[in-house]
């Protein structure tokens, strides 16, 4: 049986050649062969990984490594190995993650054939992947082309350093935007009211939409004699991605991709991400591992890809996301009304509905195919589920039936 720092010799090593071998591979771009070396990479990794976390644990490096007082040799050499084992785990771990978010991006963006047999990874061989070929899905999630710049050796400050100013500098703008938090978005108020019933001086407790009268709500419920104070507010927070691996392979992949644009085009391509999958699709679909199902504040990563557009303000892409998040939430239990509109469609409308953008505008932000979009639309307006989604509906009247048109005319006409 190997030692423990044998087998940290060994788990470094074994990634060094990946990341060597992962550099000469993506020269031809052959999405078969990448993804068959990625699948069998993280079989060997995640073996790893199950290993030396069970005899290194999850303790990290101890104060003491870095105490200047302590000068015992023997000590120290003890703190080096520990965090020698402990910088091992780390950067395996960062490489599984950059595996898995490969493997998931291939998978959502291509579809694989061996003849006419529909083939999925877990089928890809040594023996059959020269045979197979990889069509690409009409709808594209995320961007393929950050595939090379993935940290497939997990030591991501090692090749930041092989690279420019601007790239490093890109990285670090990126990492700042996805690390972090939501600025608070206030959804309701918490408040403390004492009215009198019956003569006696009575205490209650309610929570409240921030946008109510709570005068006139609480004149309903407790008449003319009371007096409230606000306890607290209800409010939401957090970052938008739990997972620093993620984090550090976005960040290190698009800031090398583009060093001058990475972040706005990765606010783009998680824009897409939400607007493009259903909840329960992004819970299976393992692309950015560890990010929020939906969003419910404010984050700047995703006024990038708005902030040229005539009138911006700040929060524009948020607030769409987070309205499409609860019509998603409304939409539970309708959704066989429109069954024969992919998710991606859904997405299209509800962009079209709740926005002042043309379909020709949505189609080009989302990646969609424009008269597709428009027949989506006319099957959403048939449902009938536009007036129930939106308090204005006069941008889904031009695709009503012909015989709806001439109802509301007539109604019109008849006062």
């Amino acid at each position: 049986m190997t030692t423990t720092e044998e087998l940290v010799a060994q788990v470094n090593k074994i990634l060094d050649d990946i990341g060597i071998d992962m550099d000469g591979l993506f020269e031809t771009f052959d999405i078969p062969s990448i993804s068959f070396r990625l699948k069998e990479n993280l079989s060997l990794l995640q073996e790893l990984e199950d290993d030396l976390s069970r005899r290194v644990g999850e303790t990290t490096p101890s104060a003491g490594f870095s105490d200047k007082k302590n000068k015992d040799p023997h000590i120290q050499w003890i703190y080096k190995k520990k965090r020698n084992r402990v910088l091992a785990l780390e950067r395996l771990r960062s490489a599984i993650t950059a595996h898995k978010m490969a493997l998931a991006l291939i998978s959502a963006n291509y579809t694989f054939f061996m003849g006419k047999k529909l083939v999925s990874l877990r089928e890809l061989t040594r023996e059959n992947v020269e045979r197979i070929k990889a069509v690409p899905n009409p709808v594209q999630l995320g961007r393929v082309e950050v595939l090379p710049h993935l940290a497939y050796s997990g030591d991501v400050l090692r090749l930041l350093a092989r690279e420019s100013v601007d790239v490093r500098e890109s990285f670090k703008f990126i990492k700042g935007k996805l690390r972090e938090k939501g600025t608070v978005r206030n959804r309701g108020i918490r408040i403390e009211v004492e009215y009198w019933e019956n003569n006696r001086l009575k205490k209650a407790r309610l929570d409240l939409p921030t946008d109510a009268d709570i005068e006139a709500e609480l004149r309903q419920r407790y008449g003319r004699r009371f007096r409230w104070r606000v306890l607290s507010f209800v409010k939401t927070r957090g970052v938008l991605i739990n997972n620093h691996y993620t984090v550090d392979n976005l960040a290190l992949a698009y800031s090398i991709l583009d060093p001058e644009n990475g972040a706005r085009k990765l606010g783009l391509d998680l824009f897409r991400y939400y607007f493009l999958t259903s909840e329960n699709e992004r819970e299976g679909l393992g692309l950015y591992p560890d990010i929020r199902l939906c969003i419910d504040c404010h984050y700047s990563i995703f006024d990038l890809p708005f902030a040229d557009e005539k009138g911006f303000r700040t929060g524009h892409g948020s607030m769409l996301l987070i309205r499409k998040c609860e019509m998603e939430q409304a939409l539970v239990g309708r959704r066989k009304d429109i069954a024969n509109v992919p998710n991606h469609l859904l997405g299209g409308v509800l962009l079209y509905g709740m926005s002042e953008y043309s379909e020709d505008k949505v189609a080009e932000l989302l990646g969609i195919q424009a008269d597709e979009l428009v027949e989506a639309v006319k099957k959403f307006v048939i449902s009938g589920l536009h007036k129930r989604l939106f308090a204005d509906t006069k941008k889904f009247e031009k695709f009503m039936p012909k015989s709806d048109k001439a109802k509301q005319f007539l109604a019109l006409l008849q006062g």
